[in-house]
């Protein structure tokens, strides 16, 4: 190895791997981080599949309910940026532990609510606690796995969320016929009360023989005018803009759109809904193995991580073009679940991406992508909604829209730098592609 280091070997602080960490220790850090992805998507999808008990014990107009479901978003984005610092400056132990904690009181306390102001405010701050929760994970997964590691724990992690969310409906259909609406929400805060102390109890935020590695960044300040000035991570956030406006779709119209353009009873179309979650969990597990194999096969980082994300775009846009032409509705459906598989290979590139640039400041650089990415979601929704009132249930362009999209997240690849540090701190440690590799 020589003294010079090409673009493409310039990569965060990483701090060097000790090889005594033993792989049961990692291989549980990465079962911490998959359980709280599933637990964060059931809390956050749970609502949905409450809304007609609530709407009709509470009295809500479908406005209101409409007001309920977007609160969550709201301050879940807002709080993206500052979860992601507070856990740069105190470390994710003791931010993780916390905003878990907060989220299940919240979750639990969406069983108490007695009328349409105190569930928006309960919805509010829940949706406030559980914005922490991907940029503790990011810095997690930096501080414990190799690089290469990373990339396999990423798609776990995904998957792991995306499934979360397709079993929400029948889990929660379960156990509210079993004790009510009520009591499952204080089920399910309880089960991340449990995580919270398992977590809090076996964690720790420096690795053996590492120290000051994963912990606070004290004394690296964030420059935010740097920050705001660096094209790669705003590129970076806008195309995770562009995953979840395509994603949100699967979780809020499908249902609908299965009933009504495609003629599914609600019975057949509730389980027709869960089958592109389950492939995009599937591709979020693909994607993550995909990376680490192409990291070889290209002997680049930077390659394969955009040639990746043009996969996953561009597949998933061509993929939603096609499914547009498509009369017969089982194989609709499969074109349509192959689209969601694609666009989850976005997924394990992009948030090693923002461990690589982010370096000690995983969690602000995470924590802003992750907040461009629910504003996507959050628009989604309502743009969709639009684009069908003017157009008359008019699905497919709302479909050309989305694929549209889809195909602006794959030239967002083209501004991003995926693996020089942003050095927000003002200095940039060099790791050889030895040790990323």
């Amino acid at each position: 190895m020589t003294g010079t280091f090409s673009r493409d070997s310039i990569v965060s602080a990483d701090p060097p791997v000790i090889q005594p960490i033993e792989a049961r220790v990692r291989h549980r850090i990465v079962l911490f981080g998959a359980s709280l992805a599933l637990l964060s998507f059931v809390d956050r999808a749970a609502i949905g599949q409450a809304a007609p008990a609530i709407s009709r014990e509470l009295h809500l107009t479908p406005f209101q309910m409409g007001l309920v479901f977007s609160a969550f978003g709201f301050t879940y984005a807002a709080c993206e940026i500052p979860s992601g610092w507070l856990c740069d400056r105190f470390g994710a132990r003791r931010l993780l532990t916390r905003v878990v904690l907060w989220w299940s009181l919240f979750t639990a306390a969406t069983g108490w609510a007695w009328n349409f102001p105190s569930l928006a405010v309960t919805r509010l701050l829940f949706g406030a606690g559980e914005s922490g929760c991907f940029p503790g994970l990011a810095r997690v997964f930096r501080t414990w796995l190799t690089p290469r590691e990373r990339n396999s724990a990423e798609g776990v992690k995904a998957a792991a969320a995306r499934w979360g969310a397709a079993i929400t409906p029948v889990m929660f259909a379960a156990l509210s016929g079993w004790v009510g609406w009520r009591r499952t929400f204080l089920m399910l805060g309880m089960l991340g009360l449990v995580w919270g102390l398992a977590f809090w109890w076996w964690y720790r935020d420096d690795p053996p023989g590492r120290p000051a590695a994963g912990g606070p960044a004290s004394g690296h300040a964030v420059e935010w005018g740097k920050l705001v000035r660096a094209r790669s991570l705003w590129a970076l956030g806008a195309q995770w803009f562009c995953h979840y406006y395509g994603f949100y779709f699967y979780i809020t119209w499908l249902p609908l759109y299965l009933y009504q353009a495609r003629g599914l009873d609600l019975r057949h179309g509730s389980l027709a809904a869960g089958l592109p979650l389950l492939t995009a969990g599937l591709g979020s597990l693909v994607g993550g193995c995909a990376l680490s194999a192409l990291v070889v096969r290209l002997d680049s980082v930077s390659r394969a991580r955009r040639l990746l994300a043009y996969v996953a775009y561009g597949g998933a846009g061509a993929l939603l073009l096609l499914f547009t032409w498509i009369s017969q509705p089982v194989l609709a459906l499969g074109v349509l679940s192959l689209s969601s598989f694609a666009a989850e290979f976005s997924g394990p590139i992009s948030w090693t991406t923002a461990m690589d640039i982010g370096g000690e400041h995983v969690g602000t650089v995470s924590g802003f992508m992750n907040m461009l990415g629910h504003f996507g979601g959050s628009v989604a929704p309502a743009v969709m909604g639009l684009l069908l009132s003017s157009t008359r249930n008019g699905w497919n362009v709302a479909f050309w829209c989305s694929a549209a999209i889809y195909g602006l997240g794959a030239v967002c690849w083209t501004l991003i730098d995926p693996v020089t540090p942003l050095s927000i701190d003002g200095e940039t440690p060099l790791v050889t592609m030895r040790d990323r590799l």
